[in-house]
């Protein structure tokens, strides 16, 4: 189940991949980033050989290469490792409703039989709720935002750590931490951030029913 919480204990992870295309495109790495009470604990990454060859296209935007892949494990192996890593953690990633939860689905379903059922958060998601004001939310764009580095972007291992110190920034918003949740007084509906004509406020998740705001 898709969830959009600010929590202490999660696992963030992350796939490079052939293409975009979940349907026929192959994971060629995968690493994810263990937390505990929201400091790091461990990491787990390798390379993965597709058995196939890499497009060009791909290489360009990750690094990676047939070369560097030809003695990597195959996936049903590197996704066993995985799920051994998480265990039933929280996934915690950037756009994995849409892409990485595909792969991992399919993949899952394909070499095992069934899916894995860990809850996750997508900070795809949860950015576009915290902060309206961003023209985009990309996880570089958070990291603009942020002040984060974003030296080695595109590589799996790098953009983990990169979205776990985002989440962690994005857990500090009103609208995620169930801390500073507001509430609607008309309807009790959550309120959000919104970007209006003059600026931010606060309007009920509830509109249209609802058409309460506030200043913030």
């Amino acid at each position: 189940m898709q969830l959009t919480e600010y929590i202490p204990n999660y696992v963030v992870f992350d796939l490079e991949t052939t293409g975009i295309s979940w349907k026929q495109d192959e994971v060629i790495e995968i690493s994810a980033i263990k937390v505990h009470n929201h400091k790091v604990v461990s990491e787990f990454t390798t390379l993965v050989n597709p058995r196939c060859e890499i497009p060009y296209s791909a290489s360009q935007i990750n690094g990676i290469t047939d070369d560097m892949v030809k003695d990597a494990p195959i996936f049903e192996t590197a996704l066993a490792d995985f799920l051994d890593y998480i265990e039933e953690y929280v996934l915690v990633g950037h756009n994995i409703h849409a892409f990485d939860m595909k792969f991992i689905y399919r993949d899952c379903k394909r070499y095992f039989g069934k899916v894995p059922g860990n809850d996750y958060v997508d900070t795809l998601k949860v950015a576009r709720s915290c902060l309206p004001q961003l023209r985009h939310h990309r996880l570089t764009d958070l990291a603009g935002y942020y002040g984060i580095s974003i030296d080695g972007a595109h590589r799996a291992l790098n953009d983990c750590r990169m979205n776990q110190v985002v989440y962690e920034r994005l857990g500090k918003e009103g609208s995620m931490n169930p801390l500073l949740v507001k509430k609607c007084p008309k309807c009790g509906n959550l309120l959000k951030k919104r970007n209006g004509k003059f600026g931010l406020f606060w309007g009920c998740s509830g509109y249209p029913g609802c058409r309460h705001t506030e200043n913030l």
